[in-house]
């Protein structure tokens, strides 16, 4: 078994095939199959079951994969730890975040990162919930993430840096139902149309609350797409509650964005592997921190 081979796997896991894996690898499908055949050989047990052109995980497939990102993973940062020799003058940074704080203070943290590492690509990974991060970090998908919750700081499976919090604001058209300038009391929120979005996220926990207290509402939108509930609100679908990293996106795209009082925040946490981690993620970390420090 070599780290090509789990490379090559991963690819067939992550691309949904055999085709669309050769294509991503620049390989023909003929050599990809026999590199798969020889880990198989060498594993004693099939990682998949051919289903004409599918690929599909057996349970062996599915118990390797964790192990496969964390080697993976592993050899990535031997390889960046000799290229930090050449002071991070190239390479890539995988990091997981949830869309919220992917538009703040992921930006802000980026910005910065690259005035000062502008050799270095940094890759941002989809994570709905906070779950998502911590899954991506633990298995090596990602090294670093940024994530929101209500809750204490994750502490187990990954390492916790605060990274400020959040508060909740209310994003409505600016034709009403409440005015520019204003603050919204949670209960100016009953009987109100809002677009809300997947279980999981803080957003959501905060309109079920509002729920679970009495304060009764229409879901009149639900969305995975985090992108599409600027434009419903815009096109008086509905308001929503979001986090202020919304507020000057929202803003100039004409929006108003209005303080919910009481006031209710999430906590932002920039999380990393337990495990030894590249030059570029500690790079990163310590730019992200400071950052925080001087905010």
């Amino acid at each position: 078994m070599d780290v090509r081979q789990l490379e090559y796997f991963l690819a067939i896991v992550d691309h949904g095939g055999f085709g669309r894996a050769a294509s991503a690898l620049y390989l023909s499908q003929p050599s990809l199959s026999q590199a798969v055949q020889a880990l198989e050989r060498d594993l004693g047990s099939s990682l998949f079951h051919r289903i004409g052109r599918r690929a599909v995980l057996t349970e062996a497939g599915t118990a390797l994969i964790d192990p496969a990102r964390a080697a993976v993973r592993s050899l990535e940062t031997a390889r960046a730890r000799v290229a930090a020799v050449h002071e991070l003058r190239d390479g890539r940074l995988d990091i997981a975040a949830m869309p919220s704080q992917a538009v703040e203070p992921l930006t802000t943290m980026i910005r910065g990162f690259s005035s000062r590492h502008p050799g270095v690509s940094v890759s941002i990974r989809a994570a709905f919930t906070s779950r998502d991060v911590i899954d991506m970090v633990r298995t090596g998908a990602a090294e670093l993430g940024l994530l929101a919750t209500s809750g204490p700081l994750p502490d187990k499976e990954v390492i916790s840096h605060a990274a400020g919090e959040q508060r909740f604001v209310l994003i409505a058209p600016p034709k009403g139902p409440f005015s520019r300038g204003s603050s919204v009391r949670c209960e100016q929120l009953a009987g109100q149309r809002l677009i809300v979005g997947q279980r999981g996220t803080g957003m959501r926990a905060y309109v079920d609350g509002l729920r679970e207290r009495g304060i009764g509402f229409t879901i009149a939108a639900e969305t995975e797409h985090r992108v599409a509930i600027l434009p419903l609100v815009l096109a008086g679908v509905g308001l929503a509650v979001v986090t202020e990293s919304w507020r000057t996106m929202a803003e100039r795209a004409g929006a108003l964005v209005l303080d919910i009082e009481p006031k209710s925040t999430l906590r932002i946490a920039l999380v990393g592997r337990r495990a030894e981690r590249s030059p570029a993620a500690d790079a990163f970390l310590t730019c992200a921190l400071a950052a925080i420090a001087s905010s």
